[in-house]
């Protein structure tokens, strides 16, 4: 625990939401945070520097690929992810577990671990608790994810139960096995979209929190109202001395609304997937740049925005890039759309120092750039 330590730095008169820092082994976060996606050891398009130069704090990296290619052994033997994507920041990797699931081809669960082939080239693999925590602290992240089982949406209650029930016995054996104190283990609650059992789950999962605990499961399909109930849930079941990570969330209105039920850390690949097919968000909503409505637009992707993108480069230029396959263009906008989404989490932030985040999201939920992101089944 030496070299991890969480600490409120206020709570918001009007909401409750609340601003902290964590420090890790390579540095302090300010949360709440977003935490761009470096899925192979890459946040897709950009360089290192690049993100540091657009406020980013920590990123994902993700064992499941990372196991595929190039192997533990090898980034291991690089010095570790840190010093093999020249990044040194603090970094986070997930368990594989949401992989093994949801990209493998399946062959059989057990208790004693999954049996599945890769989307690579069909090569048959088995990943057990202790499997994924060696492949973790191989890579040398400096969170560290227990490998649960992520039950489907929609699946029937006796499904989500066993699965919930496995995921907790995974986490003890990941947390008996895992021996590096320079890595924090974060629990996973899981129970799907059935109330008590996120409760359940979220008591089972505390005894194992030592400075983190995240939420999987989520974001996963399900309506948002339906996350955000599942949100209101959990949060009077939440350990207030540590950070709460909410997992696969990236669009504005869920992290605002997730700040307000008490998340502190977020990830998603949203902001460069989305970029890579030209839709930035801006404070004026989503703008799909490649519309011709835009060929003789010379006016920035977002006039609010000051970031490197929308200081230099017009919608016009913007759309030539995407629509003539340079990817220059896909770059340009996965910048634009990781600075807006750090700016957003600066805004929430000061909201919540000031007390004044209740009127931050009043507002927020006026503002195209938040109705834009609901879909039209959700409530607001």
């Amino acid at each position: 625990m030496a070299n991890f330590e969480f600490r409120q730095t206020h709570i918001c008169k009007q909401t409750g939401a609340r601003t902290g820092e964590f420090k890790t082994p390579h540095g302090v976060i300010e949360t709440p945070v977003f935490m761009p996606v470096g899925t192979q050891a890459t946040v897709k398009t950009l360089a290192p520097y690049e993100i540091e130069q657009l406020g980013a704090e920590i990123i994902l990296a993700n064992t499941y690929h990372l196991h595929m290619r190039p192997g533990e052994e090898l980034v291991s033997s690089a010095g570790g992810l840190h010093e093999f994507m020249d990044w040194h920041k603090p970094i986070l990797t997930d368990s594989g577990g949401f992989q093994v699931f949801s990209l493998a081809r399946l062959n059989k669960i057990t208790d004693d671990g999954v049996e599945f082939s890769s989307h690579l080239d069909g090569s048959r693999h088995f990943f057990s608790p202790e499997k994924s925590i060696d492949i973790q602290n191989a890579l040398g992240a400096d969170i560290i994810m227990a490998f649960d089982e992520c039950s489907a949406p929609g699946c029937d209650r006796e499904y989500a139960e066993r699965a919930l029930t496995r995921t907790t016995k995974w986490l003890d054996r990941c947390k008996k096995h895992h021996k590096n104190d320079k890595q924090m283990l974060f629990p996973i609650i899981q129970g799907n979209m059935f109330a008590d059992l996120r409760q359940r789950s979220a008591r089972e999962v505390l005894p194992y929190c030592e400075c983190g605990v995240a939420i999987g499961g989520l974001s996963v399909g399900e309506p948002k109202n339906v996350m955000y109930d599942m949100l209101d849930v959990l949060k009077p079941e939440l350990p207030v001395g540590m950070p709460h990570y909410l997992m696969g969330v990236g669009s504005p209105d869920c992290l605002c609304e997730g700040v307000l039920r008490g998340v502190d850390m977020f990830d998603c690949v949203l902001p460069t997937r989305t970029a890579r097919n030209g839709l930035a968000f801006t404070s004026g909503g989503k703008l799909t740049v490649r519309n011709a409505v835009y060929k003789d637009d010379f006016t920035p992707l977002d006039s609010e925005c000051d970031c490197y993108t929308c200081t230099h480069f017009t919608r016009a230029y913007l759309r030539h890039l995407i629509n003539a396959g340079e990817v220059l263009g896909p770059r340009l906008i996965s910048y634009h759309n990781l600075y807006y989404l750090t700016k957003l989490m600066a805004r929430v932030r000061a909201a919540i120092k000031e007390d004044r985040f209740g009127d931050f999201m009043q507002d927020f939920r006026a503002r195209k750039e938040y109705t834009d992101n609901i879909r039209e089944k959700d409530e607001l």
